[in-house]
Formats: C-alpha cells, sequence, structure tokens
C-alpha cells in the first residue's frame, strides 16, 4: 500500500508494479500530484504548481518515459535568467553552481555585485568546515556577505524558499564539501566542476507538453491499466502494525496491507508513525516547512511587448521587494508559446520560509503586488486579462544543518518497525528527480529488507 498520492507516492507504485505486486495508492486529497498541478489561466492550460524538471538527474525523465510522455518531453527554449537587483535587470552569471561563482569575470560583466562585493569575492579567505554548514555562512566567510545576498539566496530561495543562512551545504549542495574540505579555493573548485559538464549531455532541465502537471496524470492512467486500486479523497486516519503487516484505517474501513510506503510530508507521516514507531515521529515533528504563493497572468501579447526577452528573473530579499522571482512562461516553454500565441502567459512567487505573511492576502492584493514589482523591473504596465493565485502552505521542507542526520534515522527507525518505508520531498531533495529517487529507495528497501527475507512471491499487498 502507498499512502500519498503526489510525485513520490505514485513513482513507488510505478514501481512496485513492475513486480507482483497488488498495489493500492490512498490521497487525501480530491486528486493525485501533489505539487505537480496543471489549471487553466484565461482558457489557457499551464502549471499552477512545479514547472520544470532537472534532467541531468534521470528519474524524472525515465518515469516520464515509463508511463508514456516519452514523446512529449521538451526542453526549454534556452532564454537566460537574470537577477532584478541594485536597481536593474542584469544576467544571470555563467559558471555558477547555486550562486556561487567559478568565473569572477563573468561575474565582474554582470554587473550583480557592487565594486566592493567584487573585490571581496577576488580576495578569497580559507574557512575550515566540519560534518556540514550553513551554506550562508560559508559562503559568506570565504567570498563575502554580497555573494550570499546577491546570488546564492535568490538561487537558493527558488528551490527551498528558505534561507542561505540556514540551509545545509551537505544536503543542498553537496558538490561543494568536497571543495570546502580540499584546501584550494572555492571559485577554482566551482570552475572546475562546473567545466566538467559534457556538451553533449543534453538539456539540464526538461519540461512536459502541456505542462509537468501532465506528469502524475500519466502515472496515475499507467497505474490504472497496470491493475492498482487508486482513491482520492481518502485520508488515512491511522496506521497500525499487525502481526500480518499494517492495518490502515480509512474513513471508517479497514485495510490490510503486507507493507506500506509512507509518502506523505513529514507532520503526515509524524502523526500516523506516532503510535508504533514514536522516536521516528519526534524526529519528523522537527521538519520545518516553508510556504509559497505562485500569481499565474495572462496577458494580450502586443501588451506585453515591453517585457525582456528571457526566462525571468530571480529578486535578491536583500533588495525588499515583494516578489522573489518572476518566470516568462511564454517564452521559456515553447509549447504553451505554440499553444496561445496570441496570449503571454507570467508568474510570480511570494513568501518563503517565515515570512508567509503574503499568503493571507486576499488575490487581488498578491496580483496587485506582483505587477506593481514586474512595472518597476521591466516596465511592463498593462493588466492581464485572467489570473490565477496558487497558495502552497507547508509547500516545502527546510534543509537545516543536520537534516541529513535526521532523515537517516527516521529511516533506521522505520525500517526496525517492519515492512515500512518512507519517501518524499522531506528526506532526499526537494526536485521532483530527488522525490522519483527517495521513492525507488523505498521501494528497494520493502522489497530487500536488511535480515534478507523478501516476500514470497505474489504475496505483498502493498
Amino acid at each position: 500500500m502507498v499512502i500519498g498520492g503526489g510525485i513520490a507516492g505514485l513513482a513507488a507504485a510505478v514501481f512496485l508494479t513492475d513486480g507482483p505486486h497488488r498495489v493500492t495508492v490512498l490521497e487525501a486529497s480530491e486528486r493525485f500530484g501533489g505539487k505537480l498541478m496543471a489549471g487553466e489561466v484565461g482558457g489557457v492550460r499551464v502549471d499552477l504548481g512545479a514547472e520544470s524538471m532537472l534532467a541531468r538527474r534521470p528519474e524524472a525523465v525515465e518515469l516520464a518515459r515509463a508511463v508514456g510522455l516519452a514523446d512529449e518531453l521538451e526542453p526549454p527554449t534556452g532564454a537566460k535568467a537574470a537577477i532584478w537587483t541594485r536597481g536593474a535587470l542584469r544576467p544571470l552569471p555563467g559558471g555558477q553552481l547555486m550562486g556561487v561563482p567559478g568565473d569572477l569575470d563573468a561575474l565582474a560583466a554582470t554587473e550583480v555585485l557592487s565594486a566592493d562585493g567584487l573585490d571581496r569575492a577576488r580576495h578569497e579567505r580559507p574557512t575550515s568546515v566540519g560534518e556540514d554548514v550553513a551554506i550562508g555562512a560559508y559562503v559568506s566567510a570565504r567570498l563575502g556577505r554580497e555573494v550570499v545576498d546577491r546570488l546564492v539566496e535568490p538561487l537558493l530561495g527558488g528551490v527551498y524558499a528558505g534561507h542561505a543562512d540556514e540551509i545545509s551545504l551537505r544536503a543542498a549542495v553537496p558538490q561543494l564539501l568536497p571543495l570546502a574540505r580540499s584546501g584550494g579555493t572555492l571559485v577554482d573548485g566551482v570552475h572546475e566542476l562546473v567545466g566538467r559538464a559534457r556538451p553533449d549531455a543534453g538539456p539540464v532541465f526538461q519540461g512536459i507538453r502541456g505542462g509537468l502537471g501532465t506528469l502524475p496524470e500519466a502515472a496515475a492512467a499507467h497505474l490504472r491499466r497496470a491493475g492498482a486500486d487508486l482513491r482520492t479523497a481518502s485520508p488515512v486516519d491511522a496506521l497500525r502494525r499487525t502481526p500480518e503487516g499494517w492495518r490502515v484505517a480509512v474513513g471508517g474501513e479497514l485495510l490490510h496491507a503486507d507493507a506500506v510506503v509512507l509518502a506523505v510530508p513529514a507532520p503526515q507521516a509524524a502523526a500516523l508513525l506516532r503510535p508504533d514507531v514514536p522516536a521516528a515521529a519526534a524526529e519528523l515533528d522537527a521538519v520545518e516547512y516553508a510556504g509559497m504563493a505562485l500569481v499565474t497572468m495572462a496577458f494580450e501579447r502586443t501588451d506585453a511587448a515591453a517585457l525582456p526577452y528571457g526566462s525571468g528573473f530571480l529578486v535578491p530579499p536583500v533588495d525588499g521587494r515583494a516578489i522573489k522571482a518572476s518566470t516568462f512562461s511564454s517564452y521559456k516553454w515553447g509549447w504553451l508559446d505554440r499553444a496561445a500565441p496570441g496570449a503571454f502567459l507570467l508568474r510570480t512567487s511570494l513568501g518563503r520560509h517565515r515570512e508567509e505573511a503574503a499568503l493571507d492576502l486576499p488575490d487581488e492584493e498578491l496580483v496587485a503586488r506582483s505587477l506593481a514589482d514586474l512595472e518597476r523591473a521591466t516596465g511592463l504596465r498593462a493588466a492581464p486579462f485572467a489570473t490565477a493565485v496558487t497558495r502552497w502552505r507547508a509547500g516545502l521542507p527546510q534543509y537545516p544543518v543536520g537534516h541529513l542526520d535526521r532523515t537517516a534515522r527516521v529511516r533506521r527507525l522505520v525500517a526496525q518497525a517492519g515492512r515500512l518505508a518512507v519517501c518524499g520531498a522531506a528526506y532526499d531533495g526537494v526536485g521532483i528527480p530527488a522525490c522519483i529517487g527517495s521513492a525507488r529507495r523505498a521501494v528497494n528497501d520493502l522489497l530487500t529488507p536488511a535480515d534478507g527475507a523478501g516476500a514470497p512471491e505474489g504475496t505483498m499487498r502493498t
């Protein structure tokens, strides 16, 4: 049984149906997909949640192909991103890794940093690192605060909606940890890392024609064809260990499973684990989440002519703007441009960890704040003909220093309970490939338990 029908839960179910297992998926909400959600704005189908997936990590692309979307994969157009900082839109520097520069000359050309900030970055200071460190504190000590404020913060904010001074280097950018311990310069190390990417490695990101919301729809259809029992509007009230496996209470009905994959956010997982795995529940209770709002707007194409060509821009929190980013969706995605040639779709995001007051504002106010910032950044003065506001409360788990140690403890404790595994954004990364990889790990943990005693073929009722 899989509890949770987001992309991690659906992926776990797909992996299980590859074998001789009867699979049930229970989803509390009215739809599958979690933060992958498509909708319509002005009659145009767009993503109202996640809208791209990392392609250099293979899991998401492989899942899309497995559920029949191989011919629908489409990378972004290649339009470049910018940073709105120090009063202007400036090119996002090349040769950087999550905002950490690997080419100071390229950084200087963008004028993202002030002369003083650039001078400080050129005088890198060695800093020792232990098992882990907050990425903001580490980069600030090495390259200066301005690199963190104007580069690292906006890029990390786009991924975690969190704060660089709290996010774990080991969890968020593990490639930097060996560099931090090597004794060499950080800039040179990043330059070497970025330079290792093969020219023929393919696109860094991928999208899906019709939006990433198509992926959970296709996964659910694939599972139904495979004979899985998929249920929405089925919140799980209790999960209890039995001598035969697990008993699951769902709206007055009792279901039984030999094994369970728990693919829900940390608070819900904690509530279900508390009776039988209280120590794991206590660990998950400590996981914090950030909320954000997405404002999607549709303009007449002629009214959006003032927008510069590009995929959008990031906004450093230090500049005090209302929005933290804007994506020019019609420029970024060729499939969207072809689907609605007379319209221009873009979106903005607001809110980050412990700074979520914007989520309680009326839709009209979020639209107005977004339009005001768009005008200041780009000169856009037009009014959209359609808008949609999507609030993702407790949408992104935070990865502070020590997070990976916590998730390792959770997994050990859960495994000891027998035929139970966890997966999702709270464990191995918040990106789509990471969530799918987490699902694969959970399924592997169930099918190859530590004692080596796998379930007899055909008997695992999951």
